[in-house]
């Protein structure tokens, strides 16, 4: 069936809340585009005359589209070289979704989002739809072919594994930017202990480069060791400089809601390393080095204002 104006005015007004959700779903925000994009041609096949409310009826698509490719990633990820990390986005890109509420902010940290990756698909869904978009147990059992009593109960397991053990702390971008420099001093100055002092006791350093850049292939976990491997990250070689192309520039930015330091290459960026900062320090550093996996930030870095880099030329 052929779509006209209004079908594609309907499914448009509805496009930002579908990538937020695949997004958070998938942890990749290509292949939410992706998602999205299958599920406008679905639509554009469908007797839509017949669909009496669309965006449940959207939902319903795109769920199960990501509900098919969360198998088929988690197959992938087997063979996955190194550690896998989310696929960051920078404050304002429209992918993040609502961020009205703390449950919201949340549930698209790169921590939640990776913390995430230990759920059963099902199990993911319903956390997504019920924490970050505030649908119903009825609607969620609406959209997983589900009893309500059951979408309670792994809403409730969904919960037990995502249980966290500190409180995660929220800034704005001016707070964002302060850590970020204090960060860099830290790790630019040499000093282990400079570092220590801003990482929690179990701060845990997780890098990918996706077998494309070199990265450590297992966590690294404590304060002591953490700080030592981004002593030694940190110090410039021409190696370094050479595997990412040139000398970079460092910014602050925010992404997925935590402070981030960026690495830019020309208008390439080349790594992004958010903060995990809890009430006990940055419990976790996630460096995303995988080329496949900055394209989009990159995209969207190219035409915005990112002010003066706290380094240049590092």
């Amino acid at each position: 069936m052929s779509v006209g104006v209004h079908e594609v005015e309907v499914f448009e007004s509805g496009r930002a809340r579908l990538e937020a959700i695949a997004y958070r779903l998938l942890g990749s925000a290509t292949d939410a585009e992706d998602a999205v994009q299958d599920t406008f041609l679905r639509w554009q096949s469908a007797e839509r005359d017949r669909i009496e409310t669309p965006e449940a009826w959207l939902t319903k698509v795109l769920t199960n589209l990501c509900l098919n490719r969360l198998t088929s990633a988690r197959a992938k990820r087997e063979t996955y070289v190194g550690q896998w990390l989310p696929e960051p986005v920078f404050a304002g890109d429209r992918m993040l979704g609502p961020s009205d509420t703390v449950e919201q902010r949340e549930s698209v940290s790169i921590a939640m989002l990776t913390l995430m990756e230990r759920l059963s698909a099902k199990e993911r869904v319903v956390y997504v739809l019920r924490e970050a978009f505030g649908y119903s147990h009825g609607e969620i059992a609406e959209v997983l072919d589900l009893t309500e009593p059951n979408c309670q109960q792994i809403y409730r397991r969904a919960k037990q594994h995502l249980a966290a053990d500190r409180r995660r702390v929220e800034v704005d971008a001016t707070a964002a930017r302060k850590i970020v420099e204090e960060f860099l001093a830290a790790a630019l100055s040499g000093r282990t202990d400079s570092l220590v002092k801003m990482l929690a006791d179990d701060a845990v350093s997780i890098g990918d480069g996706g077998g494309v850049v070199l990265s450590v292939k297992r966590p690294i976990t404590g304060a002591l060791r953490v700080a030592r491997f981004l002593r030694t990250l940190f110090t410039p070689s021409e190696a370094k400089w050479d595997m990412v192309g040139g000398r970079p520039d460092l910014y602050a930015a925010v992404a997925n809601g935590m402070p981030a330091l960026v690495m830019v290459v020309g208008e390439q960026i080349v790594g992004v390393f958010t903060l995990d900062v809890t009430d006990g320090g940055i419990a976790a550093v996630h460096a995303q080095a995988n080329p496949v996996k900055l394209a989009r930030a990159t995209r969207g870095w190219a035409g915005a204002d990112h002010g003066e880099p706290l380094a240049g030329d590092w």
